[in-house]
C-alpha cells in the first residue's frame, strides 16, 4: 500500500535577504515607489478636496521654485538640512546613535551669535567669519565630544544621553536669549547687527546665501572622501560593524568613538553658524527648527552617502515648501499637507525593503508520483 506522504505547509510570502543589487535596479526601485506615491497621493487629494492633482503639484512646484526668492530659500534650506545630515553620518555609520544634532547646532549657533555681539567694532566684518566658524566649529565638538566619551568611558546609552544634551542646549540658549535680548523685556535677540550686517555672510555671485552653498558643498566631498578612502573611514565602518571585530583587529575602539563623536558635533556646530550668520541672523530656541531629526531620514536614506544627502535633503525640503504653499492658497488644513509628506515618505522608505530583502509568494507543490 502506497503510504500518504504529508509535508509542512509554507507560509503564503518568503521573504529573504537580497544580494548584491545593481545601482541601477536601486534607483528603478525608489523611483517607482516615488511614482506611486505619487498617484495615491492624487487619490487622496481629489476624493478629498476634489481639486486636480496635477494643479497641486504644480502649485508645490511653485512653493519651492516658483520666483528667485523662494529658489533661494530652498537652496538655503536644503544646504541646512544636508550639512547636519553630514553632521550625522559619521557616528550613524559606526552605530552610535546620535540624536543631539538640535543641541550641537544650538551651542554653534550661540557661538555664532556671541561672536557678533562682542566683537563688533574690534575686528573687521572679514575677520570675523573665520573666527566665528572655528567657535561654531568648537562649540559643537565640545558638544559631541562629552557623550561619545562617556560612551567610550562608562558604556552609557547614547541615544538618552544626547537627547538629555538637547534639553541643556535649549535652555543654555534660553539663558544667553534672556542675556541679549534687544529691546529688554522681549524676550527675543531680534536681529543681530542689522545697521552694519557686522557678522553676516556677504553676497557670493550676486546672491545672498552663495556662500552657504559653497561650505556644505566643499563638506561634501570632504566626508565622502573620509567615510570611503581614509584609514579613520575604514575605522568607522568596522567599528559600526562590529565592535569585538574592531578590537580584534587592533582598532582602539574608545578612541574611534570619541573621535567620530567629535567630527559629527564638529559639523553640526557649522550648521549653527550657517544658521546664524548665513541665514537668520539670530539665535532663539528653535534655531536648529526640528531638524536634528529630521535629517536622521536624509542619513538613513542616504546610507551615509554624502552626495546622495543632496538629493533626499533636496526631496524632503521640497515637499514642506510645496505642502506649505498648497495649504495657504488652497486654504487646506495643514493635516491634508502633513499626511501628503508623510505618504511619499513612506512609500521611498518602504522601497529599502524591497531593495534589501526579496519576497516570493509560496510555490505549489507537485504531485509526488513515486510509489
Amino acid at each position: 500500500m502506497m503510504k500518504q506522504k504529508h509535508r509542512k505547509k509554507e507560509p503564503l510570502f518568503r521573504i529573504s535577504k537580497n544580494g548584491f543589487v545593481p545601482l541601477y535596479k536601486a534607483w528603478a526601485i525608489r523611483i517607482g515607489a516615488l511614482l506611486l506615491a505619487l498617484v495615491v497621493c492624487a487619490f487622496i487629494i481629489y476624493s478629498i478636496t476634489k481639486l486636480n492633482p496635477l494643479k497641486v503639484y504644480g502649485t508645490m512646484f511653485q512653493g519651492a521654485f516658483g520666483t528667485n526668492k523662494r529658489m533661494w530659500v530652498t537652496i538655503r534650506d536644503t544646504m541646512m538640512l544636508l550639512c547636519i545630515g553630514l553632521g550625522l553620518a559619521p557616528a550613524f555609520k559606526m552605530r552610535f546613535w546620535n540624536i543631539g544634532a538640535e543641541g550641537q547646532v544650538l551651542v554653534g549657533g550661540i557661538a555664532s551669535a556671541a561672536c557678533m555681539i562682542y566683537l563688533r567694532g574690534k575686528m573687521s566684518a572679514t575677520a570675523v567669519l573665520p573666527i566665528m566658524f572655528v567657535c561654531s566649529m568648537l562649540a559643537g565638538a565640545i558638544w559631541g565630544f562629552i557623550p561619545g566619551y562617556f560612551k567610550a568611558k562608562y558604556g552609557t546609552n547614547e541615544t538618552l544621553f544626547t537627547l538629555m544634551m538637547n534639553y541643556i542646549a535649549i535652555q543654555l540658549t534660553s539663558y544667553f536669549v534672556a542675556l541679549w535680548e534687544n529691546p529688554y523685556g522681549s524676550n527675543t535677540v531680534g536681529i543681530i547687527n542689522s545697521r552694519d550686517k557686522f557678522g553676516w555672510f556677504p553676497p557670493i555671485f550676486g546672491q545672498m546665501y552663495g556662500l552657504n552653498v559653497i561650505i556644505v558643498l566643499v563638506l561634501v566631498v570632504l566626508i565622502y572622501v573620509y567615510l570611503n578612502y581614509t584609514k579613520q573611514g575604514f575605522e568607522i565602518s568596522v567599528v559600526g560593524d562590529s565592535e569585538n571585530t574592531a578590537r580584534y583587529c587592533g582598532i582602539d575602539v574608545k578612541r574611534v568613538i570619541i573621535r567620530t563623536m567629535i567630527i559629527s558635533g564638529a559639523i553640526c556646530g557649522i550648521a549653527g553658524f550657517l544658521a546664524v550668520a548665513g541665514a537668520g541672523h539670530t539665535i532663539s530656541v528653535s534655531t536648529a527648527g526640528g531638524r536634528g531629526f529630521t535629517t536622521i531620514i536624509v542619513a538613513w536614506m542616504a546610507k551615509f552617502n554624502s552626495f546622495v544627502m543632496v538629493l533626499f535633503s533636496s526631496l524632503l525640503v521640497f515637499l514642506e515648501k510645496g505642502a506649505m504653499e498648497i495649504a495657504s492658497r488652497y486654504q487646506l488644513s495643514d493635516y491634508v499637507s502633513n499626511m501628503i509628506i508623510g505618504i511619499i515618505l513612506f512609500f521611498i522608505l518602504g522601497s529599502e525593503f524591497f531593495i534589501n530583502f526579496k519576497v516570493r509568494l509560496r510555490q505549489r507543490f507537485t504531485k509526488d508520483k513515486s510509489q
